[in-house]
């Protein structure tokens, strides 16, 4: 189980690094949703391999909090400069936490399912 863990780990590293870096660069629109999609199956290996079940309740908060700022992301692009880049970056994270909040949260609904 311990490696499955670092896996989680891994992909949540590499999940905010992707998120970031699409956000600061320009790519093609072929380019991005497959980046897109990647952030997703990231997404998803984290929720099912990085979050245990006494961080459920801390981490759904957590995800409930980033998936809110990234649907009121739009605010951050009246930022001189900057504020288009934040604006893109919370909107790739939250691509890449919405996943990991629904398997998360799914598992928490079997396990009171099961009680």
């Amino acid at each position: 189980m311990a490696e499955g863990r670092k896996m989680g780990e891994w992909a949540f590293i590499v999940g905010v690094l992707i998120a970031i870096v699409v956000s600061l660069f320009s790519v093609s629109d072929a380019v991005a949703g497959w980046l897109v999609l990647l952030l997703v199956v990231l997404g998803l290996i984290v929720g099912l391999l990085n979050v245990t079940e006494k961080e459920t309740t801390p981490f759904l908060i957590a995800a409930a909090a980033l998936l809110i700022t990234g649907t009121a992301g739009g605010s951050l692009a009246i930022i001189p400069v900057i504020g288009g880049y934040l604006q893109d970056i919370v909107q790739n994270i939250a691509v890449f936490v919405a996943p990991a909040a629904i398997v998360v949260a799914l598992k928490a609904i079997q396990s009171l399912a099961k009680d």
